[in-house]
């Protein structure tokens, strides 16, 4: 009698990968990373609020030689009128933006000239302080030259100072804007940096574009008196409509406002 002809067993795929809890790369870091999707389509008169994070070893960016890199980065890009940056706000360990773009690929090329632009000067400035974070020591060089000014470091800054894909929600209505507005101009608050012992006598905060803002509730900025060294950020006047009338809909920005979790779509992905 003939044997029974073998019958072909479909072998199980993808026994170690797949969509599954638990799989992909690891985490490097304590906070997840940005998504590498593609970003969507952007019109042009849509703003956009956008976040660079700060990688540790940066330290502080609410310091004073900090400040003045990313108003030079900001002076170097400005020219960029494709990709424009209409309010910023320096925190400890990121950077809000509000910025209006001509589409997606202009704010991509944009936000890269300003990151790499901040890189430099951010790099430059922490080399001059000889240190890459407060209390800590740049490492010399094998071979770097001693310098003969104490304070200058003996070998030059070249790490990474954003540490991830910044992260960006379109702003769609005049609700949105009054709101990202609020929280960018007055992140400072939800920090407690105006708890300060210094920042106590402020009524907006330094370290953003607030002091060139006109739209603040019972306050004309132009009238607060800052020290004689004190230079503004650098930026644009606002063209879409959002920006320039849409939001005040919705009323003045109080300078008092102390943004929470909720206060803008984009405070649930930044919460600690």
């Amino acid at each position: 009698m003939a044997k029974p002809r073998k019958r072909h067993k479909q072998q199980e795929l993808f026994r170690h990968g797949g969509k599954r809890a638990g799989a992909g790369r690891p985490k490097q870091r304590a906070r997840a990373s940005e998504h590498h999707k593609k970003r969507p389509a952007l019109k042009p008169y849509e703003p956009i609020h956008v976040v660079l994070r700060a990688t540790p070893e940066v330290g502080s960016l609410r310091r004073r030689d900090l400040y003045r890199a990313v108003r030079r980065a900001l002076l170097a890009t400005i020219g960029r009128e494709s990709c424009r940056i209409v309010h910023i706000s320096l925190q400890g360990s990121h950077i809000h933006l509000i910025v209006e773009a001509d589409n997606r690929i202009a704010l991509a090329r944009g936000m890269q000239a300003f990151q790499i632009s901040a890189a430099k000067h951010i790099n430059a400035a922490l080399s001059k302080r000889g240190t890459s974070r407060p209390g800590a020591r740049t490492p010399a060089a094998p071979h770097a030259r001693h310098s003969s000014d104490p304070h200058r470091s003996s070998t030059k800054r070249r790490g990474p100072v954003f540490s991830d894909r910044y992260h960006a929600r379109i702003i769609r209505s005049p609700r949105q804007a009054h709101h990202s507005l609020a929280y960018v101009l007055n992140n400072w608050r939800h920090h407690g940096e105006h708890r300060d012992a210094i920042a106590r006598t402020w009524r907006i905060d330094p370290f953003s574009s607030g002091p060139s803002f006109d739209g603040w509730r019972d306050l004309d900025a132009s009238t607060l008196e800052w020290p004689v060294t004190y230079e503004p950020l650098p930026v644009w006047q606002p063209k879409t409509w959002l920006l320039r009338e849409g939001w005040r809909k919705q009323g003045l920005i109080d300078p008092a406002f102390v943004p929470g979790r909720k206060s803008a779509p984009i405070a649930a992905v930044l919460a600690e």
